[in-house]
């Protein structure tokens, strides 16, 4: 029988955690999907494509969206907007955990709360983007944990600068609410790791 990975056990801890939720009635709902590989462990991003009047526009992040009526519930909007985002079709022996909401930290974004949830896949190939969509890439946790890949940035945001914190990768800087969301994840892995 073989050791279990940092990865399984990064899994099976998320797993066991119950996620804290948070009510709002006054924000949106929204879900997005971690999917997560092994050997080597690594997680998956998109690049939302450049679009007028979308305050995540050209950002990196994780396939994602708003709640949709026809959704039974946030993990079916993280599934459909995989699919609709990626050409993923998620299955539900592919689920591991859900983790805590998160909202964006400053007032002039949009009021909402992200559900995200993880999901544990094999080696994913093919890809059908959507026109929301401009690359997916598969980022390894050792690149993301590597020594200053996470620095600060300074970045304008609607015209003001901004200092940030996030992971400077050849595909971009993954920062905001996706960091927040990766950034625990990522620790957690590398102590499971012993590294």
């Amino acid at each position: 029988m073989r050791a279990l990975s940092a990865l399984d056990r990064l899994v099976a801890e998320l797993a066991a955690h119950p996620p804290v939720a948070v009510h709002d009635p006054g924000r949106a709902q929204a879900a997005v999907a971690m999917l997560l590989a092994p050997d080597p462990d690594r997680l998956l991003f998109i690049r939302r494509a450049d679009r007028v009047g979308d305050p995540w526009s050209g950002h990196l992040a994780l396939p994602g969206g708003r709640r949709d009526p026809v959704d039974t519930d946030l993990r079916a909007t993280a599934i459909r907007e995989t699919a609709e985002e990626i050409g993923v079709a998620l299955v539900p022996t592919m689920y591991r955990a859900t983790l805590d909401d998160q909202g964006p930290i400053t007032p002039v974004l949009p009021p909402i709360l992200v559900r995200p949830f993880l999901f544990e896949v094999g080696q994913l190939h093919t890809f059908t983007l959507s026109d929301e969509v401009t690359l997916v890439a598969w980022v390894e946790l050792a690149r993301l944990s590597a020594p200053g890949t996470y620095r600060d940035s300074t970045l304008s945001v609607q015209g003001t600068s901004r200092v940030v914190q996030g992971y400077h990768l050849d595909e971009g800087l993954l920062w905001g609410m996706t960091e927040r969301i990766v950034t625990p994840i990522l620790r957690r892995w590398q102590t499971l790791r012993g590294t």
